[in-house]
């Protein structure tokens, strides 16, 4: 069970503050959201806000390109210091040579899905993955309601994922959300204001990852 706190959320007065918290509090990952203005309608950062991060922290950079040309930019984000680069299916009319230049960059390769693209959008490119992303909002705002229509794709992926592959749910996670995320197969948690709104990110993080592993020994009891 991974909890990503996603960079959206953080107060960007002070970015190294608040990932040193997070960090502090038992984050495994640090989740971007970088959005292009043209993939979804909004613009996050870029690749000197990832460069920036990158000698501050040793938490892994788990990078969500939400953007309309991912091959094009991925190599950039990878220097910049991006652990793992995740791309949207839909962004892409050559989902595999997207998947076969990130691995030529020898990057955590993941793939994202959209509330309205169905699994068999990954027809053929599962076993070429280490991680998958659910999209439980639409993508492009944070903030926004965890969508439980979405609960039976993680189950559909969760059976066909090999057990060296991440699942990772990404929109609305929150302590009363989490637990069914986690039942459906989910190991891995984008929660944006659920830590940085937080008055004790730690205790935060530690509440989800509880709640997050009492779901998933429930599911396998």
């Amino acid at each position: 069970m991974r909890i990503a706190p996603s960079l959206l959320a953080a107060d960007f007065s002070r970015l190294r503050d608040e990932i040193a918290r997070v960090e502090a509090g038992g984050a495994e990952l640090l989740h971007l959201d970088v959005m292009d203005g043209h993939f979804v309608p909004n613009i996050s950062f870029g690749v000197p806000v990832v460069a920036a991060i990158r000698p501050v922290t040793r938490l892994f950079l788990d990078t969500h390109l939400m953007i309309t040309d991912p091959r094009r930019y991925a190599e950039p984000f990878v220097k910049a210091g991006a652990d793992s680069i995740t791309f949207h299916v839909e962004a892409s009319p050559d989902p595999r040579s997207v998947i076969d230049h990130l691995r030529r960059l020898n990057v955590v390769v993941g793939v994202s899905l959209n509330p309205n693209t169905p699994v068999d959008a990954l027809e053929g490119l599962l076993d070429l993955v280490d991680l998958v992303n659910v999209m439980t909002v639409e993508p492009g705002f944070g903030g926004q309601s965890f969508r439980p229509e979405m609960l039976p794709k993680v189950r559909d992926l969760a059976a066909r994922l090999r057990p060296d592959q991440r699942l990772e749910v990404d929109g609305g996670v929150d302590a009363g959300t989490i637990t069914a995320a986690a039942a459906a197969g989910a190991d891995t948690f984008v929660a944006g204001t659920a830590v940085f709104a937080a008055h004790d990110p730690a205790k935060a993080i530690g509440d989800l990852r509880r709640a997050a592993e009492s779901a998933r020994e429930d599911r396998h009891a």
